[in-house]
């Protein structure tokens, strides 16, 4: 871990030129998920061209790994620099509902950057924030990936324990950041939909978790104006009271607003996640 931090001192554009190299074996001679990158593509955009899912792809992969290079700078990133390379615009939704004492949700995708997302909300924003998240089984890049994460006092809570721990806390107000776009366990409640030109399914925790306990809910939409710079948007999707509105109402909202987000800027989302590996009625 000693070495990961080290290099992070070096300048953002010295780690892109390594991953730039990376960016080269892993695409052109690795070959790295390329198939199903490709095949998740085909299917999103069946309107494209062979060329452009293609270029897509490129896009992508090279996203993914100058992320690598802003995940290891995220060891030494200041404030002051989150704060020049993240834009979050609307972020008074959040600061107003907690001053209010409210306990907000957060939805997002995973779009490149969520690391950097959630760093510039606790170092220059709001610290009130537990993030859900999916622990990693290497115990090295668990490690790794916890130090970053909680460098500026974001609260990680492991999905497992995040019931528990929600009911704990239940009257703290704070910010809580759910991925909901992950595909969910074969044996878990699944909400089956279309999504992307697929049937798909989702987790409803966080709609169930905001109806319950009239919790309002954002969605964070992204977009990468440069190499090495974000902007994420807040918008209100909905908030209580919910008595009258129909089931799925949140999640439904949820998908529309990823589809479109993914629609204008696919080559930022995470196409080599398996995220159809189930099928409807299997």
């Amino acid at each position: 871990m000693f070495v990961f931090k080290a290099i992070s001192f070096l300048p953002l554009w010295v780690l892109y030129l390594m991953t730039d190299f990376l960016f080269l074996i892993g695409y052109y001679l690795i070959g790295y998920r390329k198939k199903i990158i490709l095949n998740n593509l085909r299917h999103a955009f069946p309107e494209k061209s062979e060329k452009e899912v293609r270029s897509i792809a490129r896009k992508f992969f090279r996203n993914l790994t100058d992320s690598f290079a802003e995940i290891i700078k995220s060891y030494s990133i200041t404030p002051q620099e989150l704060d020049k390379r993240v834009k979050i615009i609307n972020h008074h939704l959040v600061t107003e509902s907690i001053e209010k004492n409210q306990v907000i949700i957060g939805l997002q995708g995973h779009f490149f950057n969520w690391e950097w997302h959630l760093l510039q909300m606790t170092a220059n924003i709001e610290k009130r924030c537990d993030v859900v998240y999916a622990k990693v089984s290497n115990p090295f890049f668990e490690k790794l990936m916890m130090s970053i994460r909680t460098r500026f006092g974001v609260t990680m809570v492991e999905k497992e324990a995040f019931q528990r721990d929600f009911l704990r806390k239940r009257n703290q107000p704070r910010l809580i950041v759910l991925a909901a776009d992950q595909r969910p366990g074969n044996r878990d409640i699944r909400y089956w939909t279309p999504f992307m030109n697929r049937d798909t399914a989702f987790f409803e925790g966080a709609e169930k978790l905001a109806k319950r306990f009239s919790h309002p809910v954002i969605y964070s939409s992204v977009s990468k104006p440069k190499r090495g710079h974000y902007v994420f948007t807040y918008e209100m999707m909905d908030q209580p009271p919910y008595e009258g509105k129909p089931e799925h109402s949140i999640t439904d909202r949820f998908i529309a607003l990823l589809e479109d987000n993914i629609r204008k800027k696919p080559e930022i989302y995470l196409w080599s996640h398996n995220r159809w590996k189930w099928k409807k009625g299997t």
